[in-house]
């Protein structure tokens, strides 16, 4: 009983640590584009084949169908819930991201049985421990990348062949090759060679399983897919072509030959990978499992395009030789002190894991800035009469998707090599802009037509501060600006382009958005006026600058207004590219010194002024500093024209003493 308990905690545990990665990063890159845009055009558009996205945007090799169409139908009745309840489309990517992440984890725990048969319960217990700390393999286990379709196949196909199931492990295998990765046939075919080597499998038998599976197969994906991309395919065949008789992969960069040794084995497995040489020694079973493993990883090397998920499917494997590694050693902990100290180190690798997990998916969070910045796009604009954004290409490829454009009576493009500034470009009543700041490039032909709604801050760089805990601060950049046309909702041009679908609850549903609209904006401007008291001597630079989910447009104006009929004192402060703070510095910069010495008093003794009160305060200390530079280059002025006045005074002294002494002389 405790044992079976012991498993389903186990089991939990995978379910939260996956469920955790998936929350914090529902968005999906360029990568998983096609899977996703699939599901969702398979649950939404169903039969009308014109409407999908590969038709528009195919890509550069073709992919199949059959694993998107799986995993919608599966998610259908979740989905068909969501849309009864009216929900956002956004809902369910959750869903279809889930339903895969569940394909993944079912097949895990299958193969997780086998292990516990085989190796028995406590190396199966380090074996899901040492799973679930590592970043990687529980990140990925729920994106929809070409790879993760042919995961679950992969490890049912490990599964037979562990448990010397051979007629399975020639379908999962021939399934998991033919269909979605024909690179898997390196790995699957070196563990079906090992089997013919060591006559487990007759070649006979072979040839009688594979042949009928391989057919069945190929038929399913050429007839499926043909009718998806309306011409005769087999999409992994072209997949294949492109990478070894064209040899075009490079074209996507390339790494040396032995960077998945030295880079991603070492990335995916943290800690672990230091004992995967113990496991090797120790346990004679595992190294028929990991030598398969390796050779693989070693061939997959002369291909020069290289990423971590091109291997995901040898973690497993790697994974379940450092378990073993991590059970001997800890069964032997009483046997000496060393031992006993070997023991400790295993069980603290895994919260190392844990931590360097933890770092990794903080980092990930703020790779998807194309998702961010349709989702606040959503919310800002939700209340406009029409609405026709256009998304630019680093926009589309960190985060939007189908499921993300969730309006159904507004526009979308994601239409390319249309030049900043131009007359096209002036058609949209919005933009989602790649630039580094307001005064980027990218932004100078729209500084007249456009306003700035928002901006969205993405990955910039790892930055250490041993001065705060923890030391390590992820650092962010400006990536995505939110432009929207001053004139979008009077130029008749726009009203004329835009194609509105017939929708008769729109002009019903207005009035209650409106509403809703101006009660947000009135929380928003309350929590704009909060300010949490922090006491920050440190730089500017050494602040991880965190987004605000506040639309700041109008009260940006209300505060510029407010202070308009003030000059603007021209100090030597630098402009700054988080919109609010620079609101607040040209705020501060019209007020006088003694003001100045006022609102410090007021943000260092109140807790509700600002919204940032870090930043008032240091901005305030910076104006502070450069007008008492000021009056120091005035007070130093007023010294050297008094010194200049004095020596004028001495010379006319000296010069009408000589004057009277040389009348005396006379």
């Amino acid at each position: 009983c405790s044992q079976h308990s012991v498993r389903i905690r186990m089991d939990q545990l995978m379910l939260l640590v996956a469920a955790v990665h998936l929350l914090y990063c529902p968005f999906t890159k360029v990568e998983e584009s096609f899977n996703l845009q699939a599901m969702h055009d398979v649950l939404y558009h169903r039969f009308n084949l014109s409407q999908y996205d590969h038709h528009e945007f195919p890509g550069v090799v073709p992919r199949t169908f059959l694993g998107p169409l799986i995993i919608s139908l599966l998610a259908s009745p979740f989905v068909a819930i969501i849309n009864m309840l009216g929900l956002s489309k956004f809902y369910a990517q959750y869903v279809v991201r889930t339903v895969l992440g569940l394909c993944v984890l079912g097949a895990f725990q299958v193969l997780r049985k086998t292990v516990h048969s085989v190796f028995g319960r406590q190396l199966t217990n380090w074996f899901v421990a040492v799973t679930v700390t590592q970043y990687h393999f529980m990140y990925y286990l729920s994106r929809p990348l070409p790879n993760i379709m042919a995961l679950p196949l992969v490890l049912l196909a490990l599964h037979s062949w562990i448990k010397q199931d051979h007629a399975k492990f020639i379908y999962f295998s021939g399934a998991a090759i033919i269909i979605f990765r024909a690179e898997l046939a390196l790995f699957l075919g070196i563990l079906l060679l090992i089997e013919l080597a060591s006559q487990q499998l007759h070649p006979l038998k072979l040839l009688k399983l594979s042949v009928p599976a391989g057919l069945i197969f190929l038929s399913l994906t050429v007839v499926i897919d043909s009718i998806f991309w309306n011409r005769p395919l087999w999409p992994e065949g072209e997949v294949l072509f492109f990478n070894t008789v064209l040899n075009r992969s490079h074209e996507w960069g390339t790494s040396p030959f032995l960077w998945y040794f030295y880079s991603a084995i070492p990335r995916g497995m943290g800690c672990s990978v230091f004992l995967v040489p113990l496991g090797v020694y120790y346990e004679s079973r595992v190294r028929k499992l990991v030598i398969p493993a390796l050779a693989f990883v070693f061939l997959f090397s002369f291909l020069p395009h290289k990423e971590l998920r091109f291997i995901i499917y040898v973690f497993p494997l790697l994974n379940l030789t450092a378990a073993s590694a991590c059970h001997r050693i800890f069964e032997n902990r009483g046997k000496s002190s060393f031992h006993k100290f070997l023991a400790i180190g295993v069980c603290c690798h895994l919260v190392l894991n844990a931590v360097f997990s933890v770092f990794l998916l903080c980092i990930a969070g703020t790779n998807y800035p194309g998702g961010v910045a349709i989702v606040r796009l959503n919310r800002l604009a939700k209340s406009e009469p029409f609405v026709y954004v256009h998304i630019d290409v680093l926009t589309a490829q960190t985060g939007v998707s189908r499921f993300t454009q969730d309006n159904p009576s507004w526009r979308y493009s994601k239409a390319e090599n249309l030049t900043s500034g131009s007359e096209d470009m002036m058609l949209f009543t919005h933009l989602l802009v790649e630039a580094k700041s307001k005064y980027s490039q990218n932004l100078k032909p729209y500084l007249k037509t456009h306003e700035i709604l928002d901006s969205v801050e993405g990955f910039s760089h790892v930055a250490l501060n041993y001065n705060s805990f923890p030391p390590i601060r992820i650092k962010t950049k400006p990536l995505i600006f939110i432009l929207k046309r001053k004139d979008a909702e009077t130029d008749e041009r726009l009203k004329s382009l835009y194609i509105t679908k017939e929708d008769t609850h729109i002009d019903e549903d207005l009035e209650i958005i409106t509403d809703n609209i101006e009660s947000e904006a009135d929380i928003e401007r309350e929590e704009f006026e909060v300010l949490d008291l922090e006491s920050e001597d440190q730089e500017v630079d050494d602040i991880v600058i965190v987004q605000t989910e506040i639309p700041l447009v109008p009260e940006l104006k209300d505060l510029e207004d407010e202070h308009e009929h003030l000059p603007l004192i021209d100090l030597n402060i630098e402009p700054t590219e988080d919109i609010e703070e620079e609101v607040h510095l040209s705020k501060l910069m019209r007020m006088s010194k003694e003001d100045l010495i006022k609102e410090l008093d007021r943000a260092e003794t109140k807790s509700k002024l600002y919204s940032k009160s870090g930043n008032v305060k240091r901005n305030i200390k910076r104006i502070i500093r450069e007008y008492k530079s000021m009056e120091e280059k005035e007070i130093k002025q007023e010294e050297e024209e008094e010194e200049e006045l004095e020596l004028e005074r001495v010379k006319h002294d000296i010069l009408t003493s000589d004057d009277n002494y040389s009348e005396i002389s006379a």
